[in-house]
């Protein structure tokens, strides 16, 4: 296990004596939001709640009592979810929270609803469960899916124990691989100021008849680990290139039109840093790159290809439709030019350097709101979709007999009203769709391809879809 560093705390004095809350004597905790936190509560919204749900499910039925009992002993360690969001002069910060933990409910509504924390006792994330299943939704200003599963996981174990006393034999400690560092891994691994390398580009967007209002599609595939590796392995590509490269290529055969306003089908895909910076970080730590597939320029990288790769049609005369091979070799190649530590340094430095700049730091947080929504509303229709893998979530071997799946999906945003995630539990990889548009082509084709290489998806939806 890696040692972890342990982040300088900054206290204050509480001024007066909340009812419910710490004693007005008590020091309290508080933090500053990490670099891509800080844009989370500007352009939050109603309809932009930046809020991703990662759940559990469980062998048998969840007892709501319990699973309070189990939030109220697990909370107090988790320093990242034990904050309320505060609001400074210059920037927005957390502060300890000292109010009971949210209550736990049933399911009742669609997933992913905006958090009013006036009305959650000041909390930035909820659980919810239904019949075997404990979910955790959570505003992504507190922090990424790696935080979120370290929480969800912790909170999964604790009610086991509880339910089931012979449990208790391993301890109730939190598990060896669960982190708390809190450490902004964006500041530490800063080096010098980058040109601006996020997209504003306009890119394809999907579009088609909604969903009516509050409501969101949920469609999961599940596909076989074995089936899928010998599937990448034909093609030479990797689980992530594979699934970007069938949502792009369903997108081109489904939705793409062509002419003169036609543009790229371009995908956001979130690269986790840790690795790279040897980083355990429960903050935000991740960089956006663009997959990107252009109908319109890209025939030459096809032939090219296909000459590569001895496949039949090798000039611009024979060229007709895009293939599925086609897509994938692009969208594999522009996903291998930008993923190495370099670039991604790269792609993180131009906003931690603005964020560090004496200068700009001295502008009051409106002004620095103004700023943020435009540098968002410039970039936020530069995607067609965001496809996030937060990988393979492990569990201890005590607890596994208990725990039968993980899920896991992301809200809609500017102009993305369909995004995929993925993560991989057991025997299976996971692919969510969660959509606001009512028709259900892109993902039959998305289907349909993988059943060609020979992987047997099992599908199940939340009802939305006739």
């Amino acid at each position: 296990m890696k040692k972890e560093k342990t982040p300088k705390v900054k206290e204050k004095k509480r001024r007066k004596h909340v009812p419910g809350e710490f004693s007005s004597s008590r020091v309290i905790r508080w933090e500053k939001l990490d670099n891509t936190a800080n844009l989370f509560p500007v352009i939050a919204s109603e309809g932009t709640t930046n809020v991703y749900r990662i759940s559990v499910t469980l062998s048998e039925e969840i007892n709501p009592e319990i699973l309070q009992e189990a939030l109220d002993l697990v909370l107090p360690r988790f320093d990242g979810f034990n904050v309320r969001l505060r609001e400074g002069f210059f920037w927005y910060y957390f502060e300890e929270n000292g109010k009971p933990a949210p209550r736990v409910t049933k399911e009742t509504e669609f997933p992913c609803r905006y958090i009013h924390a006036n009305k959650n006792n000041s909390y930035l994330f909820r659980v919810t469960y239904y019949e075997k299943r404990i979910n955790l939704e959570v505003f992504h200003v507190l922090t990424d899916g790696m935080g979120g599963i370290n929480f969800i996981r912790e909170l999964a174990y604790q009610y086991l124990r509880l339910v089931h006393p012979e449990l208790r034999n391993n301890g109730d400690t939190l598990s060896e691989g669960t982190s708390l560092n809190r450490e902004d891994s964006f500041v530490r691994n800063f080096r010098e100021k980058k040109p601006r390398l996020f997209q504003s580009q306009k890119a394809f967007l999907i579009r088609g008849e909604e969903l009516p209002d509050g409501e969101l599609g949920l469609i999961h595939g599940y596909l076989p680990f074995d089936q899928l590796k010998a599937a990448t392995k034909r093609y030479s590509v990797s689980i992530n290139e594979y699934l970007v490269a069938v949502f792009a290529y369903s997108t081109y055969k489904e939705a793409y039109r062509g002419g003169k306003k036609a543009k790229a089908i371009r995908i956001a895909v979130p690269v986790n840093l840790r690795p790279y910076y040897d980083s355990v970080t429960t903050k935000n730590f991740f960089v956006i790159v663009s997959a990107t597939f252009d109908p319109r320029n890209d025939k030459e990288k096809a032939i090219e290809n296909r000459k590569k790769y001895s496949v039949s049609c090798d000039s611009e005369k024979e060229f007709g439709e895009y293939t599925f091979e086609d897509v994938l070799h692009i969208v594999a190649d522009d996903l291998r030019s930008q993923i190495n530590k370099e670039h991604l340094e790269n792609l993180f430095s131009y906003g931690v350097a603005n964020q560090e700049n004496l200068f700009l730091r001295c502008f009051p947080l409106p002004i620095k709101r103004i700023a943020m929504k435009f540098v968002y509303n410039m970039s936020a229709l530069a995607h067609t979709t965001t496809i996030t893998n937060i990988g393979r979530i492990p569990v201890d071997k005590a607890y596994e007999q208990y725990i039968t799946a993980f899920h896991a999906f992301l809200t809609m945003s500017k102009g993305q009203m369909m995004k995929g995630t993925i993560c991989s539990y057991g025997d299976n990889l996971t692919f969510t769709f969660s959509t606001r548009i009512a028709d259900t082509a892109i993902e039959r084709t998305f289907f349909r391809q993988l059943v060609s290489d020979g992987i047997e998806p099992s599908v199940e939806t939340n009802g939305e879809f006739v």
